[in-house]
């Protein structure tokens, strides 16, 4: 049997930027951060049979992978080979569709466990790449690099994503003491809203490419706003983190009419007026978890948006990544 954790991520900068789309002729950053909220999968044989059995909010029971309707599991399955005799199971702490990474976290878990089962050695970067390739290669999923790298790595991490797709990796340089005060500040609530990015994420995709509406420069501002956000990061500024999470909401909401609406938008300006600085929806948009950067009365802000019918989720910076916990060793 083996287990393997893998953590979600919250984008901090540059989200977007990931896209092919974009990368491909501009090159891409991204700062983002590993948070302790995990996807687990739990892969072992079956003793009695030699079926596929693959449990997430179904159950799955086939007598070969390509019967399987879930296509992370079925395609990660062929890519290592495994036709018959195993058996898949998946916990998460966060719901799909909610914008913080959970099909990638998938990805790279299931693919860290299959190979880990079969003592299989890889490094760190080639597991990111193979979650790549089976999401945006195989299964034509209109999405970036960076969760799949996020869920290997992460921590407070830094992607620079060169226009041929290689993914160059840091941590940031941010002390302890300024990443706690970091995460207490980001504020996280769930709206209660989930959503299918993928629409939201071609439609971007689209635009990027015939640079309707100008995304092209919307784009531009928002990885300029990236490298901001990180520079203030690691200088320990953080109120001006806020302040430029407020400007990348503004450009975002003009990137496509999906990534907010008139419900988003006032619960937005109520957090403003309550003492947010700024704030962002995670992934694509359109509902999932809102993020705000406040630096006082939080447990009143808690209250107010509380009373709005979000729920606010607890939370620390993950700094080990995706881990096989059955032998309490990171990747």
């Amino acid at each position: 049997m083996t287990l393997t954790r893998t953590p979600f991520r919250i984008t901090l900068g540059g989200g977007g930027t990931d896209l092919p789309a974009y990368y491909s002729r501009f090159g891409g950053f991204v700062f983002a951060a590993g948070i302790d909220k995990y996807m687990f999968i739990n892969v072992r044989r079956p003793e009695t049979n030699n079926l596929v059995r693959v449990q997430y909010e179904k159950t799955e029971t086939v007598v070969h992978r390509d019967k399987l309707k879930h296509d992370l599991a079925r395609e990660a399955l062929r890519m290592l080979g495994i036709e018959n005799n195993i058996d898949i199971v998946s916990k998460a702490d966060i719901p799909p569709g909610t914008g913080l990474g959970s099909s990638s976290c998938y990805a790279v878990g299931i693919l860290n466990a299959l190979h880990a089962f079969r003592k299989e050695s890889f490094t760190p970067q080639e597991l990111a790449e193979e979650a790549c390739r089976l999401e945006i290669d195989i299964l034509n999923k209109p999405i970036g690099k960076q969760d799949q790298y996020m869920a290997v790595f992460g921590g407070l991490t830094v992607l620079e994503i060169e226009k041929n797709g290689k993914v160059n990796i840091r941590k940031a340089d941010i002390s302890k003491s300024t990443a706690e005060d970091l995460s207490k500040n980001l504020q996280v609530f769930y709206t209660n809203i989930k959503r299918d990015s993928n629409q939201i994420l071609s439609e971007q995709s689209l635009f990027i490419r015939t640079n309707k509406n100008s995304v092209v420069d919307k784009m531009h501002h928002i990885k300029e706003m990236g490298y901001n956000i990180l520079h203030a990061a690691e200088g320990g500024n953080l109120t001006d983190i806020g302040l430029l999470m407020d400007q990348h909401w503004e450009y975002k909401r003009k990137i496509s009419s999906k990534m907010s609406n008139s419900g988003l938008d006032e619960i937005y300006e109520i957090a403003k007026e309550n003492g947010a600085l700024g704030g962002k929806i995670m992934g694509a948009g359109g509902g999932g978890f809102f993020v705000f950067y406040i630096e006082r009365r939080f447990e009143e802000f808690r209250r107010i948006l509380e009373n709005l019918g979000l729920k606010r989720m607890d939370y620390q910076f993950d700094h080990e990544g995706t881990m096989v916990l059955d032998k309490q060793k990171k990747l």
